[in-house]
């Protein structure tokens, strides 16, 4: 039976303190005397976990560090529930609200993972169909994130679109429909290698030096796939991994250490040569300067 939203565990390391704690919290949560409109607007942070901040806090360092000052789409490579791509609008409605071309692109299938394989290792939780949100979830995220949408200016252009299937399919379908795409950042959550490195291969050709990736499992034990994908389209000697310490999963390449390498190079020796040709005039003019005088 697939994994759904009621029994997934998405904190498995977790002991059974935690585990009764959250519990007893959950509970607590849903027996809120919190008005509902005052729950949603303004009072969510009083039940805030403390690992949900601190991704929240590195997400928003990234954006302002790296995003902010270049351009290009956002894309989030498996959303779930869409947390991330909720927190990705109102960070671009914080950070750039008139930015109207910064547009995020989501694709999920929303009826959990799909590609599995050998790469992927043997956890429970491998399998397709793993971490499916169910039926028509992506109704329900398509008005949340409109929602936060019209929390921001120029709310009348939507900037953002939901696509369901598998990625390794849609993004292509995606990219030559829009081939002016530059991706400013891509966010990969998919957990496992096929739409991994399927997606990774087809971005290479919209990368400019500024392009961001993040990952979510990179390094993970329990979802090697990931890694296993980003090493085998780019390389991980090619990689300079930056991570924040505020939370331990979520990492990031700037694309820079990843695409045009040889161009650097061929770019150093040709203001090399240059240089060689500067410096050739003068001494043909030294040896003229002996000549006239001998």
């Amino acid at each position: 039976m697939p994994i759904t939203g009621q029994d997934t565990d998405f904190a498995p390391r977790s002991s059974e303190t935690e585990r009764t704690n959250r519990q007893k919290f959950s509970e607590i949560f849903a027996a809120s005397p919190t008005l509902p409109n005052e729950l949603v607007y303004s009072q969510l942070s009083l039940y805030l976990s403390r690992q949900e901040l601190a991704r929240i806090l590195v997400l928003s360092d990234i954006y302002r560090t790296h995003v902010l000052h270049t351009n290009g789409v956002l894309f989030e490579f498996g959303t779930c529930y869409g947390r991330t791509a909720a927190l990705l609008i109102n960070l671009r409605g914080i950070f750039e609200p008139y930015n109207f071309t910064r547009k995020l692109a989501i694709f999920d299938t929303f009826s959990g993972l799909l590609g599995c394989c050998s790469k992927d290792g043997a956890h429970e939780s491998v399998y397709d169909g793993a971490y499916s949100t169910g039926q028509s979830y992506e109704s329900h995220l398509a008005a949340v994130l409109r929602y936060h949408e019209c929390e921001a200016p120029i709310a009348h252009i939507k900037k953002h679109e939901i696509i369901k299937g598998d990625a390794a399919k849609t993004l292509k379908i995606y990219l030559d429909c829009h081939p002016e795409t530059i991706v400013g950042m891509a966010y990969f959550d998919f957990d496992i290698y096929q739409p991994t490195k399927s997606c990774l291969a087809l971005l290479r050709a919209h990368l400019t030096k500024n392009s961001v990736l993040v990952f979510d499992e990179l390094n993970c034990p329990e979802y090697p796939g990931e890694t296993v994908a980003l090493n085998e389209v780019f390389g991980l000697n090619r990689c300079k991994i930056q991570r924040s310490p505020l939370t331990p999963w979520m990492s990031y390449v700037v694309a820079r250490d990843l695409i045009g390498q040889g161009a650097v190079a061929a770019t150093r020796g040709l203001r090399a040569g240059r240089g060689a040709l500067r410096v050739a005039p003068d001494r043909r003019r030294l040896m003229l300067d002996r000549y006239a005088a001998s």
